[in-house]
């Protein structure tokens, strides 16, 4: 699913949008990914923060949109997400040693797909399933809303890392 790093149209409906602005974050996030070795995926380039590589980001991205839309919306089972692994450290969900880059690739681009696929089966107006977290009672709006913040700022992450990896930059 590789996709277009295009706009959505100026004039479109809400849902359209939302979901063309998300997408379009989603393909610089791919992007930030083309050309890079597996070394350089996994290297750390921030002294304090040795889980903020592109593997990291890529991880932790899969399982943002796994959390918001599959759990918190539909009320889906959490299993296998780290984010609610109480016995988990912390930030496991950005653990990504040894897992190549292609599959996170593949796990980010599959739960992408799903996710597209939620939303376009529902209202924006519709509210979360989950009974067991206070941030399921929000809207469908509010969570896409929401992703398109959380994937466009870990996009920035992702443009200053590759810069710092080899140089790579631009937004287009």
């Amino acid at each position: 699913m590789t996709l277009p790093r295009e706009r959505p149209p100026f004039v479109a409906d809400e849902c359209t949008q939302l979901v063309g602005w998300l997408d379009m974050q989603r393909a610089i996030v791919q992007w930030k990914c083309e050309g890079l070795s597996e070394e350089d995926a996994h290297r750390p380039v921030l002294p304090a923060s040795p889980l903020m590589t592109v593997a990291g980001v890529l991880s932790h991205l899969r399982w943002v949109e796994h959390c918001w839309f599959e759990v918190l919306f539909m009320g889906r089972s959490a299993a296998g997400n780290p984010q609610f692994d109480e016995e988990a450290e912390e930030d496991a969900d950005m653990f990504a040693d040894g897992v190549p880059t292609a599959r996170l690739l593949d796990d980010y681009e599959r739960q992408c797909r799903l996710s597209n696929e939620i939303i376009a089966a529902h209202s924006l107006d519709d509210v979360g399933r989950h009974p067991g977290f206070r941030s399921a009672q929000a809207s469908l709006r509010w969570m896409v809303i929401h992703m398109v913040e959380e994937t466009a700022r870990h996009a920035g992450h992702l443009d200053a890392i590759r810069e710092l990896l080899d140089g790579e930059k631009g937004y287009f």
